[in-house]
Formats: structure tokens, sequence, C-alpha cells
């Protein structure tokens, strides 16, 4: 009932417009992550109170659905703009943690949504989605469209960006791959991954949203990185394994998805795609090798005798078959990103500068499913 009485008070201060976003936003002179009032819903705002941090109310209100690792440090740097930020996880213990840190959070089932998630999903003035796809039914939320497009549709959402997957590119033999080049996914969940995409664009055309794709490389950061998997005392999984054999990874620290992010609030860009990526695609056995380096110099303690990704040898020596290198100059030349960490070595650097900041034990059950394809 709350949310039918948000929607006439907003009918009856608002008229429907075509698009949310003028086409020159820029020229407006908007400060970073803070798009003009005349924008924003402020018929929800008196509703929305409970959700800002704090206690005090916002006009800037992001949206997470699916705060997983990436999500979690996308909501903290949103916060310290003064944004108010809510979401959805799955799990009883990362609501409880994010909880603490002054989020609002509801425990969220994609493939059964309820309507009280989007409605007050619909009150927020952006959204993250980053649910991935899943086997046989692909993206889960985009299985209720037609509901999505019932219910968001009020004049507050305004801007949308779906996290992807640079991995939606396949088999490129090595090669440079921009934006332009035309994907190839090499499974299933891939494909899925990539059908999600269009799905997502084709929503928020349809709500005349400001939509936007990321297509993220490998994602490391504070307890997520080559340090963290050496010094930590769990075996290589499988996955690990393969990828040790990898002669390319485009990567991009956490930190640099939250830069490209606050880009693309300020410079919105209606349906276009973006590789979010470091400047070096390196192997990965020179990654870990930087950082057996580095945790020598620093902690030596740390390191523990066990098998790395640096003690296999490659059985496909020379091969480039499924590799790719992956190009981020849209990224820097429309959203003027100017990357903190263009290597993995400035990357890896400042992990192990803040080491003592985080449990050098932690568990890959600390991060969310939601984007463990993307590491």
């Amino acid at each position: 009932m709350l949310d039918m009485e948000v929607y006439r008070m907003a009918a009856l201060r608002f008229a429907p417009a075509s698009f949310r976003y003028r086409l020159n936003p820029v020229s407006e002179n908007w400060a970073l992550g803070r798009p003009s009032k005349l924008r924003f819903c402020t018929a929800a705002s008196v509703e929305l109170g409970h959700f800002a941090n704090g206690g005090t109310q916002t006009e800037n209100r992001m949206f997470i659905l699916g705060m997983g690792y990436v999500g979690e440090f996308v909501a903290q740097d949103l916060m310290n703009q003064g944004w108010a930020v809510s979401g959805t996880c799955t799990r009883v213990a990362k609501k409880e943690k994010m909880e603490k840190l002054g989020f609002d959070v509801r425990l969220f089932d994609a493939n059964d949504p309820e309507l009280e998630v989007i409605n007050i999903m619909n009150q927020h003035t952006h959204l993250i989605v980053s649910v991935p796809p899943s086997k046989d039914i692909g993206d889960p939320m985009l299985q209720h469209a037609q509901l999505l497009r019932r219910k968001l549709n009020s004049d507050c959402l305004q801007w949308l960006c779906y996290l992807s997957t640079t991995g939606v590119y396949g088999d490129c033999g090595g090669a440079w791959v921009d934006e332009n080049y035309q994907p190839n996914p090499p499974s299933e969940l891939a494909k899925l991954r990539l059908a999600a995409e269009e799905g997502w664009l084709s929503l928020g055309r349809d709500l005349g949203l400001a939509a936007h794709i990321f297509r993220l490389g490998g994602i490391y950061g504070p307890g997520r990185s080559a340090i963290d998997t050496i010094i930590k005392p769990e075996p290589l999984s499988d996955v690990q394994r393969a990828r040790s054999f990898k002669k390319f990874t485009s990567r991009v620290h956490v930190d640099d998805i939250c830069n490209a992010l606050n880009e693309c609030i300020h410079k919105p860009s209606p349906g276009r795609i973006y590789n979010i990526v470091d400047d070096d695609p390196a192997p990965r056995i020179e990654v870990f090798s930087f950082a057996h380096k580095l945790i020598n110099e620093k902690r030596p303690s740390q390191m523990k005798m066990k098998e790395t990704v640096t003690d296999e040898p490659s059985t496909e020596k020379g091969s480039l078959r499924g590799e790719k290198r992956v190009v981020n100059a849209r990224m820097k030349k429309e959203l003027g990103v100017r990357l903190i960490h263009p290597s993995y070595r400035s990357g890896l650097q400042s992990i192990c500068d803040q080491i003592h900041d985080y449990p050098s034990s932690s568990s890959c059950e600390e991060f969310d499913k939601q984007t463990s394809d993307f590491c």
C-alpha cells in the first residue's frame, strides 16, 4: 500500500519523460556522483528516510542487487561520498556484516523476487546489478522482466549498470580485443551472460534508464589476490590450477571498478558497453612471482610451504588457445578514467601494504558467489 501512495505523489509532481537523462549531461557541469536534483523523485525521499545512512536524507540513492565482493567495496565507496546505499545478498552472515557497516540489506532470492524488495529498488536513483546467470535459466531477475517493467516505473530510478565479464569474448588467439570485437562465448554460462547483457540493456531502454554494461576483467583486491592465495592455508582449487596455464589475464583492482562506476555516474552514455581492465594483461606466473617477492620482503613468516601456481609447469607452452588481451581505451577516453592501479604491480603492492588490515587466512567462502566467475 505504501508504494502506491508514493506513486500517486510522484505522478502529481512529475510529468512523464521518455528519457530521464539529457543527451549531454557533461555540458551541465555535474559534480562527480552528484546528478541534478531535477531528475530525482523527491516524493519518495520522505519514505526513504530510514534507508539513508546515519539517519540523514540524500538525493543520491544506490541499490546494489547482489552485494558480493565488489558490491561491498562499491557500497563503502559511495557511502563515503554521502550516498544512501541499500541492496541485497543471499547469505545471513553477509547481511549481518553489511548491516554492521551501516547498510540496509535484504536477503533476496532472484529466482523468486519479493515485491517489497522491488518496490524499495524503485525508490532509488541508481541501480547496480551484480547477479550471475544460472545454468538453464539465464539471468534469474530477467525471468521476471515483465514484472520489472511494471514496477520499476517511477521517475526516481534513472541509471543502471550491469556487471558482466570479459569472458563473453571467448577464444581470441591472444589478440587485443575492444568492445567492437564480436563476442564468442565459449561456454553455456558465458552465452547466458551475454544474453543477460542484452536483456538489461533492453529493459533499460524500455524504462527510459541510462543503462550500461561493464565487462570486468579478473577481479582482485584486499582479501582476494595472488598474495592471499599464497599466504592462506587452503590448497589450490581446480579453477586456480586451470588458471595457472593462462598466458594472459586481463584483470582489474576493485578500487578501479569503483573508480569507473563513479565516472560513469557522472558521464552516463545509455546503451554503452565498457571493458573495465587495467593496462597489463600479464601471465599469472609473473603475477605470482611478484607476489612471492613482496611477501618475502614484507612478511616472510607468512610464506607457506605449499603448492602455488608457480610450481606448475605449463603443458601448453606456446599455445594461445582461448587467450585474449582486453583493451580499455573506451573506458579511458569516454569516461575519463585514470587508473589507480594500471598494473598488477601497483595493485599487489597496495594490498601487501594493507595486509595487516584484514585477516590473512580469509576463506574463499568470504567471497560471494555472485562474482566468483569474474576472477
